[in-house]
Parts: structure tokens; C-alpha cells; sequence
């Protein structure tokens, strides 16, 4: 299932370009492009009847409105290759998550606002809340087995996980610290937070959120 996309384009293709405006023209049009694989996706669970026409015209919808955000931040927010990369891969991010549906309540917020927001430098108040289905507990998960949240950034940004819980929460509802203070201004964070669900003590169901962070 398409939760997570982990083929981030950082690396050489990125410096083929050293034009950034250019290389936002190239970045929306692949969002546009790869947007297709995930309706593909969609297309799999309906015709599977995995989920219902409501699920499917949701997902849909979602994954819409994620090129058009997206895409209006890749041609307004970065200032450089490295935050077109970001962006664009926040973008193909949200699109996973939304292909593969939210089954079950998860939020989070910067600054009250989820998936597109703005901070100052600084330490950044996340906040993040969950309720499981049908009585079933939620916890913060691991978006790998070592690595509990994905970050990619065009500044140095880590996750305070000194006081992290581990238990199970009926009503999950956690202040994460994200430290952007060596952050500066037109710098921005994607990350990913990850929440089991939780059934007898063991991972029945599990969701990301990735939240896109404009530092102002």
C-alpha cells in the first residue's frame, strides 16, 4: 500500500539544474505526472472493491487538491534546488497518504494548520492527535524501524525525543518539540509523523501525516 514515498529526488538529478525557477517548472510538471500512478492506485481498490464510490471520490479529491497546494508552493516558497526538493517531495508524500486512505482519526497541526503551514525559527510546537476504530488504542509509530519520524529540510531540524510515551492512548494527544532554531528564514521542513493503531498490544493499522513547514 502506497503510505510512504521513500525515492526522494535529492541526489544527482537535482544538480543537473542550478536554475531555480527552471527547475520548479520541471518539479510541477513531474507532480502532475506521477499524480497518474496514484490514481492508478485507486482505480486497484475500486475495481478490487477494497473501498466503496464515497472512499474512492475522497481519495481522488485529495490527491487533487494536493497538486494544487503543491504546486502553488513550488512556485512560490523555495529559494533554492535543495527546497524545491522538499516541497515537491512533501507533495508526492501526501499524495501516498491519501492513495492509501485514512482509516481511522489522525491530525497534525503547526500553529493550529495541518499538511501546509508557516513558523518562526525556533522551537515548534507540533501537535498531534488520534482515535482508533472501534475501541482499538493509538501510539506514535516508527516511520522505520530506527527512525521514528521522517524529516528532510533545507535547514537543521530534529525531533526532541527525550519524553516521548510509548504506551497506547484511547485518546491519542501529544505536544511534539520539533527544534528549528538553527533554522532561518525561507527555509523549509517536511516531515512525516506515523501513528499504530493498536489491537491487543500489537500493530493492527498504521497511518502517516506529512506536514510541510515554510520558516518565516
Amino acid at each position: 500500500m502506497p503510505m510512504d514515498y521513500d525515492g526522494m529526488r535529492t541526489g544527482d538529478e537535482s544538480e543537473r539544474t542550478d536554475n531555480v525557477t527552471d527547475y520548479k517548472r520541471t518539479c510541477i510538471d513531474f507532480i502532475e505526472d506521477i499524480s497518474g500512478s496514484y490514481l492508478e492506485w485507486v482505480d486497484f481498490y475500486s475495481n478490487r472493491n477494497e473501498i466503496d464510490k464515497d472512499e474512492d471520490k475522497k481519495r481522488r479529491n485529495e490527491i487533487a487538491a494536493i497538486i494544487e497546494k503543491t504546486n502553488t508552493w513550488l512556485a512560490k516558497v523555495p529559494t533554492s534546488i535543495k527546497a524545491v526538493d522538499v516541497v515537491m517531495n512533501d507533495g508526492i508524500q501526501k499524495m501516498a497518504e491519501a492513495t492509501a486512505g485514512k482509516p481511522f482519526q489522525i491530525g497534525v497541526f503547526v500553529n493550529k494548520k495541518s499538511e501546509y503551514t508557516m513558523a518562526k525559527p525556533g522551537i515548534i510546537d507540533v501537535h498531534v492527535k488520534s482515535i482508533g476504530r472501534d475501541g482499538r488504542k493509538t501510539k506514535l509509530g516508527f516511520h522505520h524501524q530506527s527512525q521514528r519520524f521522517r524529516i528532510e529540510t533545507t535547514g537543521k531540524v530534529f525531533f526532541d525525543e527525550t519524553n516521548i510515551p510509548e504506551n497506547e492512548f484511547d485518546i491519542l494527544d501529544l505536544h511534539l518539540k520539533l527544534d528549528a532554531s538553527q533554522c532561518k528564514q525561507r527555509d523549509v521542513i517536511s516531515f512525516t509523523v506515523i501513528i499504530s493503531e493498536m489491537k491487543n498490544g500489537v500493530e493492527f493499522d498504521r497511518r502517516g501525516l506529512s506536514t510541510v513547514v515554510h520558516i518565516v
